[in-house]
């Protein structure tokens, strides 16, 4: 089974997230913060994964350490559950529309971390439920750099925060099954290592 559960606690977040490349598609997700549980269900769908995550954190600071922390977790869980990467696609892209927006989403599981997205960029109006472009960041990076892998992200269309910061979770999520499937049998890198 390509499965992991990480806890990770600090002195402003507590996470346990289980993760399921291959399912079964569900899981509870309670992180405190509701519109981030919206997004985890967006890549628990969308990405057809088991995702389970249990969260708590300083959030009469702010969203940040719960956002941030969350997604160093799911990293670290991906990394975990892809073990050496034997028999995987390792490249996953997906567009994803939502009404007037569109984002891409391309990764490579490739064991080097590099984030391609630039918030400052998107004029994207407002926040929803408290979490922004900038919040998306911080999961990204921590995504990224704990869970090895090159991600790039972009707005093509779209303005309204909660469309597009929703429509980057589902483009993520549909990424990210495409890159974690099984569809051979050695490791997809001329290197002979991820």
């Amino acid at each position: 089974m390509r499965e992991a559960l990480v806890e990770r606690s600090t002195a402003e977040t507590w996470v346990r997230l289980r993760l399921g490349l291959d399912g079964p598609v569900g899981g509870k997700v309670a992180t405190g913060l509701p519109f981030l549980d919206h997004m985890l269900l967006q890549l628990q769908r969308h990405g057809r994964f088991l995702l389970e995550v249990e969260a708590k954190g300083d959030l009469e600071v702010d969203v940040h350490h719960l956002v941030e922390d969350v997604g160093i977790t799911l990293g670290m869980a991906l990394k975990e559950a892809l073990g050496e990467g034997r028999g995987i696609e390792r490249y996953g892209e997906a567009f994803a529309p939502m009404d007037e927006t569109l984002v891409l989403c391309v990764v490579d599981l490739s064991g080097r971390p590099h984030l391609a997205y630039h918030p400052e960029a998107w004029p994207v109006v407002g926040e929803a439920g408290g979490v922004n472009p900038y919040h998306l960041r911080e999961f990204l990076r921590g995504l990224v750099n704990h869970g090895r892998l090159t991600l790039h992200l972009r707005r093509l269309a779209g303005r309204e925060a909660h469309h597009v910061l929703e429509a980057s979770f589902k483009a993520l999520a549909r990424a990210l099954h495409k890159a974690t499937r099984l569809t051979g049998e050695g490791l997809p890198s001329t290197k002979g290592v991820l």
